[in-house]
């Protein structure tokens, strides 16, 4: 079991990861992506272009076709990113946006060369790179970048901020392995890209020293001393040492990792280009996020009027996009206000309704129980009743009306309801005679023939009140109601016959005439 952490470990460690935590977020980060369909080369240049920005880029940022610039403005500013390496491509030419964020400026460059890193490693006999390079920040190399003209120092500058800046006096030598070099050609205003993994090795001995210090023996079997190999290094090819000159020989002022590399000893500074590889011409500078105004375009140029009319045209613009933002949002507020109101106005109702429902309730029929159900018929169904038809409804026709009121009946006088055209009211409401439909018309309400649809019952009148068509008002003294039995006189109807003792017809004896 290993050992616990002292209280002064535990405090120097939070101490380092604060300190860590800070020079990480003072650092500038990186995005590289694409915008619309670029193909497997130029998405293979962005995946190595990434490799060049590490660590301080992501490395495995994914990007789909529903993603938008706001997309990655917004994530930027947690993570803390503050360039975009945005690439992309026409059908004549590849090209690359350099943006600063939050506020710009963006320079648009054109690619009119590039080669990845597989085809820049496939060309040496021998390359050099390794993972332990990557876990450190390049160094960054800027040439002919101090002539004149203000597009050439803002792209410098703009390559300065791309790259954590570096303090020589508290900078470790043995954290840069790999170099950025941007060369800008003033006569055909194009940058050269390049990419180099840096080793540092010793001068100033023979190249049979420099073998046994790689720990790399030689053959010896042809020395008779080994003062031979260290004087002469002999049966040594060429190609086994490189040669160095000025150009590379410097003077280490730390202790660099590697066999023999002393402070303040000669060494050889040696680059070998790892990739990718890229020649980049300017085309044009933007304000802002790719919205702004144009600063350097390199093939269009402007006098100070145009620009001046431009610049009066587009604060045209803003105004009138600023008036038509305030008049929408009055529109808003004024339907808004509205929709408070209707809302408003409706509870008021609501309320109402309910206060009055609440009301009604409280009113309780006194001739109604508390387990019976409230009844839909109106009070004057059986004075409706009486008054059309001249008689008194049966005991079943009005169950409600006699569960209601009980064998008390009430004669006052009753609301009259209005008859509907062409429907009669039945009088054989007890269910003997039901109603028939046909297409020769319908069975009156007296059952005594058929009528077609339109015309009025024999011996009757529709109207409540008046005579019977050749009978006596009903009601009089004496007399049978409308709508009573039918009674036959013998001596008028000479086809009846009398009946027998037990109410059956009787049957004339054969051969006797009537």
């Amino acid at each position: 079991m290993g050992k616990s952490k002292t209280k002064n470990q535990k405090k120097s460690r939070a101490t380092a990861n604060h300190v860590a935590e800070e020079i990480f977020s003072a650092v500038p980060h990186s995005f590289v992506f694409h915008r619309g369909l670029i193909g497997k080369n130029v998405g293979r240049l962005i995946v190595d272009v990434r490799r060049v920005m590490e660590p301080f880029t992501a490395e495995s940022l994914k990007v789909r076709k529903k993603n938008v610039l706001k997309d990655f403005v917004a994530v930027a500013g947690p993570l803390g990113v503050t360039h975009f390496m945005i690439f992309s491509r026409t059908p004549s030419s590849v090209n690359m946006r350099l943006a600063r964020l939050p506020k710009g400026p963006t320079l648009h460059f054109k690619v009119l060369k590039y080669s990845l890193v597989k085809d820049v490693v496939s060309s040496l006999k021998k390359h050099r790179m390794h993972e332990q390079q990557f876990t450190h920040h390049p160094l960054l190399i800027l040439n002919n970048f101090g002539s004149d003209g203000m597009h050439v120092k803002l792209m410098s500058t703009m390559f300065q901020n791309m790259f954590p800046s570096i303090n020589v006096h508290k900078i470790s030598l043995n954290n840069i392995k790999r170099c950025v070099l941007l060369s800008y050609n003033p006569e055909t205003e194009e940058i050269e890209f390049r990419h180099y993994s840096m080793k540092v090795v010793p001068v100033g001995m023979s190249r049979g020293v420099k073998k046994l210090m790689q720990e790399r023996f030689p053959n010896m079997s042809k020395f008779e001393d080994i003062s031979e190999l260290m004087i002469k290094g002999a049966n040594l090819s060429e190609s086994e040492a490189e040669q160095d000159g000025d150009h590379n020989i410097t003077e280490l002022p730390q202790v660099y990792s590697g066999r023999g590399n002393m402070a303040s000893q000669q060494s050889a500074v040696r680059l070998t280009e790892i990739g990718p590889r890229m020649t980049l011409q300017l085309m044009k500078i933007q304000e802002g996020m790719g919205n702004g105004n144009i600063l350097y375009h390199t093939m269009i140029s402007k006098t100070e009027e145009e620009i001046q009319e431009i610049l009066n045209r587009k604060q045209a613009q803003l105004q009138e996009k600023l008036g038509r933002r305030k008049k929408q949002e009055q529109n808003i507020a004024d339907k808004q206000e509205k929709r408070d109101a209707n809302k408003k106005k409706s509870l008021e109702g609501i309320k109402r309704k309910q206060a009055e429902a609440e009301e009604d309730s409280e009113v309780e029929d006194p001739g109604m129980q508390d387990n019976e159900v409230a009844v839909v018929e109106s009070d004057d169904e059986v004075e409706y009743y009486r008054q059309a038809v001249g008689r008194e409804p049966d005991e079943d026709m009005f169950p409600a009306t006699k569960r209601r009121h009980g064998s008390e009946r009430t004669h006052g006088p009753a609301k009259k309801r209005k008859m509907s055209p062409g429907k009669p009211f039945r009088k054989d409401q007890d269910g003997k005679s039901p109603k028939r439909n046909g297409p020769g018309g319908q069975r009156d309400k007296m059952g005594k023939g058929w009528k077609k649809d339109g015309e009025k019952a024999f011996g009757r009148d529709t109207k409540p009140g008046r005579k019977p068509f050749g009978g006596k008002k009903p009601g009089e003294r004496g007399e049978k109601k409308f709508g009573g039995k039918k009674t036959f006189d013998k001596n008028k109807d000479k086809s009846f016959k009398s009946k027998g003792s037990k109410g059956k017809p009787a049957f004339k004896k054969k051969g006797t005439l009537s």
